[in-house]
């Protein structure tokens, strides 16, 4: 059977139950071989507040339960640069080899702003793309920019025919319906000194206990 490694890059600055609910519908729907997390030091956002090392920390703390296999794969970091997707791809295709499926998770969002990417149109060539809805966005072809709804076209496919081809596909999940922030959930934490109860915001409903425990000990995202 071709193995299947499903992938959900992302800042993680903080990780929160949006990430995890991501991993965890895609990990049942295309029930990969492995689910890579990879933290990213981006080029289109601006400083991260948590380090690597916290980032990567407080990834560790929130699929720790999960009964799907994870791997934390610091790649993107390492590399010490700002990171593109195109070519953490190149570097995973030559690693998996040509017959592996990889599926590159990413939210309703991030699709959106998709022909943003550098060489996006490369991406099908090296990955399939599982793509989750997201509260305030549209999955369908008419809401999606001309040149992403073009791309997409005759590649969607179900979850098996994504798990049976190495790339070039794309699965739609409409059953996603969390809509959390981590810049809302920065922003409730500075406002609050990092105090829960003064956020006006239930944080254990955004972030995992035992990230927002990490948060808490480390006083991060204070300042």
């Amino acid at each position: 059977m071709t193995a299947c490694v499903a992938l959900l890059g992302g800042s993680f600055d903080p990780v929160h139950h949006g990430h995890v609910a991501l991993a965890a519908l895609f990990a049942d729907l295309l029930q990969p071989d492995q689910l890579r997390i990879l933290p990213a030091r981006p080029w289109q956002k601006s400083a991260l507040q948590a380090s690597d090392a916290q980032r990567i920390a407080m990834l560790e703390l929130a699929f720790a339960e999960q009964t799907f296999p994870v791997a934390i794969d610091p790649r993107e970091i390492e590399r010490a640069s700002p990171t593109y997707t195109v070519e953490t791809l190149r570097g995973l295709r030559a690693e998996l080899g040509e017959a592996a499926s990889i599926v590159f998770l990413m939210g309703a969002d991030q699709l959106m702003k998709l022909d943003s990417w550098r060489d996006w149109q490369d991406l099908f060539a090296l990955a399939n793309l599982g793509v989750a809805a997201r509260p305030g966005y549209t999955l369908s072809e008419d809401g999606l920019p001309p040149a992403v709804a073009q791309a997409l076209a005759g590649r969607l496919a179900t979850p098996a025919q994504v798990r049976a081809t190495p790339s070039g596909k794309v699965c739609l999940a409409h059953t996603l319906a969390v809509d959390i922030s981590a810049t809302q959930i920065r922003n409730a934490l500075h406002a609050s000194a990092g105090s829960a109860a003064d956020t006006g915001l239930d944080l254990g409903a955004l972030v995992p206990q035992q990230v927002l425990d990490y948060i808490q000990q480390h006083n991060l995202y204070k300042n």
